[in-house]
Formats: structure tokens, C-alpha cells, sequence
């Protein structure tokens, strides 16, 4: 995006002046410029190479410097690489400045704290584990500086709300950047040891291995959620009653998965199951989806084929698992009066039994042409009321305490849909199209 916030503009010129300072030298900092200019190099090509490859930051080599040089120098590390790195979005001074300014003064932070505890005597003298107090208390401060700055860029941005700008950042970042951190201390060892600057070149071998693996697992999981919003979408133009119904269903699945205790492998398979419970419309006549009137009994049966089509469409893809089955069977009911195998009580997959509670829900409250939305403890009261009958007790009840613990706030919310587009077909009972 070419334009960028005057506060943004503002922000990043007032993070650039303390930094400018950070690069000025203390009069008894000793600075080896041979080891600032090889680490800053290395920091270049490290940057360059996996933000072209994999995208992220690279901090290894920049928390050596912390453990290695005087503040000072350490902050001077980050600078080339700012200045060499491609930029590929405008405006690319205001960027680069950004790129160089934040992490000099995290890694000037994070030099000041190393030395003031005697960091940089332990790893001259590679004494472990002396050497992990303060190069953890190093990377503490590296990590805090970071996620206050970009928690700063987020509220000077926007749309953030300031009390939102830094929530969870530290969290998220300390993991990673600890790791990074641990692999800067290995570097700063061996560069102090007999071997050299080539033997702490080789602690960056097994990081760029796990840093490949993280990337393909990151760049398979990106082709996940491009298929699944392919599929959701092409459902979206053809129904336009389910826009919006298919992420909430995820979310509501994932409200009664978290609420049960699933593992996060389970959970995510119960979202891709909820976004794309209605893919079988794909192949049920647009015609029939939109009719306006009651539905003849063969069309009924024709629209009630729309699980197995679904089942069918996804059949092929793995990484769904269990969310097939969820797919084929969310329209069955407890009391076997559902569609489509008529399936009772636990014969029903589990996943399944989610979906049906989480579709059943958001159906009700939702506003349709048919209905308006109902409030939430209606609801749930109408839930409650099939329960045993129509939907899995169980299920019902994790929703409610989910529910109850966090509300219902979903992040999606429905199109309004075209006004010549006629009702679908719904249950007397609870309102659910069908």
C-alpha cells in the first residue's frame, strides 16, 4: 500500500532519531570493525536470502553482534541490510528507515543489558552456563523493544485500536525470538573461540534447515486455506444466503471442539469442516437453492443430495481428514429422521454432531428474508429444547458454556443478499435451511 498515515510517517521519523543516536559511539566503547563488518555483511545476506525465500525476520546473526560488539557497533550490524534489502512496496525510504531504525535500537538494548550483567566477558571466556543469564536477559529486551515499536507502528497506522495495537505481540514473539537468541549465543561462542568466525558460521546450518521446514509447512498451509476459500467462494455465488454462514459455522465448531478439549490438530480440522459444510450446493441446481415457495418432495430429495455431492468433492483431499465425514453427515440427526443414511446416535461421526449444533445456530441467528435474526438465548433455548431429539446433548451443552464464557462475536458477517433472490427451504422446528 503506497500511502501510509501521516501519524505512521511521524512515528517511524521519531523512532529514527533515537536510533541515529544508538549508532554514536561511547568513548571507551573498543569496536572490532573487522567483526562489524563480517557480522554486518552476514546480516545482509542473511536478510536478503530468506525474506526473498521465506519471508520473516532472521535474528541469529544480529544477537551474535549483541553478545559480540559495544552497543553502539552492535545497532551499526543492522543498518546495511536495511539499505541493501529490496523493497517491494512504496514509499521505500520510509521502509527502509523503518527496517533499519527498529531493530538498531532493539540490538542496542539488547547489547546494553548483555554488557551491563558481563555477558560479553562470559562468552570470551565461554562460561556456561554463566553465559544463558545474561544473554536470555539480552534477548528479553531485544524481543520487548521490538514488539513495543511494532505495537506503536499498529496504533500510529491504524485501523488497530490503540488498547489492541500491542495485545499478545510479546507473546508471539518471545518463543521465536528466544530460539534465535540461543543460536546468536552459540555464534558469539565460537567466534570467541579458537576456530573462528568459520566455525560460528556453521550454527547457521542446522537454522536455515528448520528455518526451510517452517516455511514449507507455512507455504502448504497457505495452499490449505486457498483451496477451502476457493471452494467457500464459488458456494457464495451461487447461494448468496450462505455468504458469511460458512466461516461462523467454522467458528462455532471450533467454540464446541475448544469447549470439549480437543487437540489443535482436532480444532482446525472442525473449522475447515464448518467452512465448508454447504460446498455440496456446488453441484445442487441454482434454480432449486433459490426458488421462491415450497419445494415438490423431488426437490427436496434433489437438495438433500447436497452432503454426498460435498462428501464427493472433497473426497480427494487429505488434509481435510476427518472434516469428510462432517461434510456427509452434518444434516443427519440423533433420532435417525436425518439425511443423508437416516444415521442415529453415536453411529453419527463426532465431527459431525459438532457441525450440526454450530449450523443449527447460526442459521437462528442470523437474518434471513424468511425470518430475522433470533437473539441468542433464543437460540439457545430452541438448542436446548432438540436436544435428544435433533442434536447431540453434549454438543449442545459445550456451546452454551463456550457461549456463556465468551459470547458469540463472530468475525464474518452475512451479505445482504440480492432482493430478487427468493427464500430457501427451512425445518418447522428449528429454522436451519436445508
Amino acid at each position: 500500500m503506497d500511502a501510509v498515515p501521516a501519524r505512521a510517517r511521524g512515528y517511524v521519523a521519531a523512532v529514527a532519531v533515537p536510533a541515529v543516536l544508538c549508532l554514536l559511539p561511547a568513548p571507551a566503547e573498543d569496536t572490532s570493525w573487522r567483526a562489524l563488518g563480517l557480522l554486518a555483511a552476514l546480516y545482509a545476506a542473511c536478510e536478503h536470502a530468506v525474506r526473498r525465500r521465506f519471508g520473516g525476520p532472521f535474528y541469529p546473526v544480529l544477537l551474535a553482534g549483541a553478545f559480540l560488539l559495544p552497543p553502539s557497533a552492535a545497532a551499526l550490524v543492522a543498518v546495511p541490510a536495511a539499505l541493501l534489502s529490496p523493497v517491494e512496496h512504496r514509499p521505500a525510504l520510509l521502509r527502509r528507515v523503518w527496517r533499519a531504525a527498529q531493530p538498531a535500537l532493539a540490538v542496542w538494548a539488547a547489547a546494553r543489558v548483555h554488557g551491563a550483567l558481563g555477558g560479553r566477558d562470559a562468552v570470551a571466556g565461554s562460561d556456561f552456563p554463566y553465559a544463558l543469564l545474561p544473554a536470555g536477559a539480552a534477548v528479553l529486551a531485544f524481543c520487548t523493544v521490538l514488539t513495543a515499536l511494532d505495537g506503536g507502528l499498529r496504533a500510529a497506522a491504524g485501523p488497530v485500536p490503540p488498547r489492541r495495537a500491542w495485545r499478545g505481540l510479546l507473546a508471539r514473539s518471545l518463543a521465536p525470538v528466544a530460539v534465535h537468541g540461543l543460536a546468536g549465543l552459540m555464534m558469539a561462542v565460537l567466534w570467541r573461540s579458537p576456530y573462528g568466525p568459520v566455525a560460528a558460521l556453521l550454527v547457521l546450518l542446522p537454522m536455515c534447515v528448520s528455518w526451510w521446514v517452517f516455511a514449507q509447512y507455512h507455504r502448504e498451509r497457505a495452499a490449505h486455506q486457498a483451496t477451502i476459500r476457493a471452494l467457500v467462494q464459488a458456494v457464495d455465488i451461487k447461494d448468496g444466503y450462505t455468504r458469511g454462514h460458512s466461516e461462523r459455522v467454522g467458528q462455532a465448531s471450533v467454540l464446541i471442539a475448544r469447549e470439549l478439549g480437543m487437540d489443535d490438530e482436532r480444532v482446525e480440522m472442525l473449522r475447515f469442516a464448518g467452512i465448508l459444510h454447504d460446498v455440496g450446493k456446488l453441484g445442487v441446481p441454482t434454480r432449486l437453492l433459490r426458488k421462491n415457495g415450497p419445494l415438490t418432495p423431488e426437490e427436496r430429495r434433489i437438495i438433500e443430495l447436497h452432503p454426498e455431492y460435498g462428501h464427493e468433492m472433497v473426497r480427494g483431499i487429505s488434509f481435510l481428514g476427518e472434516a469428510r465425514a462432517a461434510i456427509l453427515h452434518h444434516h443427519e440427526r440423533l433420532d435417525g429422521s436425518g439425511y443423508p443414511y437416516g444415521l442415529a446416535g453415536d453411529r453419527i461421526p463426532e465431527c459431525a454432531r459438532i457441525v450440526a449444533v454450530a449450523d443449527a445456530f447460526d442459521a437462528m441467528t442470523s437474518t434471513r428474508c424468511y425470518s430475522r435474526a433470533r437473539p441468542v438465548e433464543a437460540a439457545v433455548a430452541e438448542l436446548e429444547r432438540c436436544a435428544g431429539a435433533h442434536f447431540d446433548p453434549r454438543m449442545v451443552g459445550a456451546l452454551v458454556r463456550a457461549l456463556r464464557r465468551y459470547g458469540w462475536h463472530p468475525t464474518v458477517t452475512a451479505e445482504e443478499p440480492a432482493r430478487d433472490t427468493p427464500p430457501v427451504q427451512r425445518t418447522a422446528r428449528t429454522g436451519v435451511p436445508r
